[in-house]
């Protein structure tokens, strides 16, 4: 059984960001420029996706991202902690991506709450 948003948000304050898991709930399509677009299913009924998906152009919702999210998205495998894709960012793209840690958990943040990925530590 899922955890409750209070239960989730207990977990979640307790931890240190820097040291939670980020995983990736979704798939994704990486182009030759290596820009990733996430693909999100439009329905989740399976009345839905049997009847409606077939008909219509695309089933899923494309998110794009850029050369910064795309490289973060690619790191975020669930073993692989906050801080250790923060330093691999910080090789690959150096001062132009500083600070880091800040913008690396505000992205995060952002895709938790949109539901695009979780965290092993609550998973568990």
């Amino acid at each position: 059984m899922p955890l409750s948003f209070t239960e989730r948000r207990k977990i979640l304050k307790k931890a240190n960001y820097l040291e939670l898991h980020p995983v990736r709930l979704h798939n994704e399509e990486i182009d030759n420029d290596s820009l990733v677009t996430v693909l999100i299913p439009k329905f989740k009924n399976p009345f839905l996706v049997k009847y409606l998906v077939p008909k219509m152009k695309s089933p899923d919702i494309k998110l794009k991202l850029d050369e910064l999210g795309s490289a973060a998205w690619i790191l975020m495998d669930g073993k692989r902690n906050v801080a250790a894709v923060a330093s691999l960012l910080t090789e690959k793209f150096g001062e132009k991506i500083q600070p880091v840690n800040e913008r690396l958990t505000k992205f995060l943040t952002g895709l938790y709450e949109q539901r695009l990925i979780t965290f092993q530590e609550i998973n568990k």
